[in-house]
This record gives structure tokens, sequence and C-alpha cells, in this order.
């Protein structure tokens, strides 16, 4: 986050990035998806690794939002992922003051953070914004978030990816609704 009232001002847009990362099986084929939404604007970003883990793909979703903005922002980071949502906003501060190490449950060690090279690329990219982490329920009725499960379920399963184009927000709610309807179509099927 900006440290001081000069960093302040160099914020010049509002952005809302929402996540979702999905993996077939765990650990397997994965993919990551994100949606930006600013100035009336919108972009839809995903992609997938061969071999990895849901978390994994959490925290690139997270990390390929925020390095997707050219300058500094404020907004909302919205995903459905406790692990990602609570990393940064609880766990994370701990982890940096122990040297990247965790407490071990019911002993007095530490061990080193699962994901530490992720958790710091993102530590490092959020470090330039000011941003408000805000968990939303999972398949609920979040579009955004129903997008980006859609977008990553598929990155995973076809192993694609895109870095998606920028288009005006209305002709946005016509591929958000596409999506949601092939989702329902697509798990009719099965």
């Amino acid at each position: 986050m900006p440290s001081n009232a000069r960093d302040a001002q160099t914020i010049a847009h509002k952005v809302v990035i929402t996540t979702d990362g999905a993996c077939v099986g765990n650990p397997g084929p994965g993919g990551w998806a994100c949606i930006l939404r600013f100035d009336g604007f919108v972009r839809e970003m995903y992609g997938s690794e061969p071999e990895t883990t849901n978390n994994r793909m959490e925290l690139r979703a997270a990390i390929e939002g925020l390095r997707a903005l050219k300058e500094a922002c404020e907004g909302i980071l919205n995903t459905d992922s406790q692990y990602l949502s609570r990393g940064v906003t609880e766990w994370l501060p701990q982890w940096k003051a122990r040297g990247w190490k965790k407490k071990t449950k019911g002993e007095s060690g530490t061990k080193a953070v699962v994901n530490q090279d992720l958790w710091m690329e993102l530590d490092e990219l959020a470090q330039k914004h000011r941003i408000r982490w805000e968990w939303v329920r999972g398949h609920g009725t979040h579009e955004d978030n129903l997008r980006c499960d859609f977008l990553a379920e598929r990155a995973a399963r076809e192993q694609t990816s895109s870095r998606g184009s920028v288009r005006k927000a209305a002709d946005s709610q016509r591929t958000l609704r596409q999506g949601i309807a092939d989702r329902s179509v697509s798990s009719d099927a099965k």
C-alpha cells in the first residue's frame, strides 16, 4: 500500500478485481482467471499450469490481476478463497516478521511458508496499490466470481490462456451472461 500522502496522490484509477483458481485433481492441471473492472471498461484474463494446486492457482489469479495494473490503483480484490483472503489480511504480516516462517501447530517451532514464492510476489505487487481484500462466497450470486470460476475451470481442463482484451463494460455484460449460460448448459450435460 502507498505509505504516505504523496503516494496516495499518485493513485489515478479505481479498479475492482475478481479472481478465482481451479484444479482438476489437487494437485493436477490448474487454471486461474481474473476480471478487472475500471473506468467503465472490463478485461478478462486466464491461464493454466500443467501440474499445480488449487491454492497456487488462487494466488496466481491475484498476482496476474495486480500485474495487469499499469499505474498505482485503489480498489477491491474479490476472492472466494479463504486461503488467499486470510493469507493477505491476517497471516502475511506475521510470516514476514518471522522471516517467511509460520508457527507449527502444537509445537514450538516454525516451518517455511507453503507457496512462499507466490506469496512474496503477491506481496510485492500489492505494495504498489491500495487494495481492500474481500472474500465472496464461491458459486453464489457474485456474477464476476461465477465468470472467473467458469474461465479458471476451462483453463485448467483445456490448458489454455488469454491476456484478454479491454472492452467497454456494457459489452462485457453480454459475455458474462453467455459464460453463465454456457456453464449451466455444460453442467446440465454432465
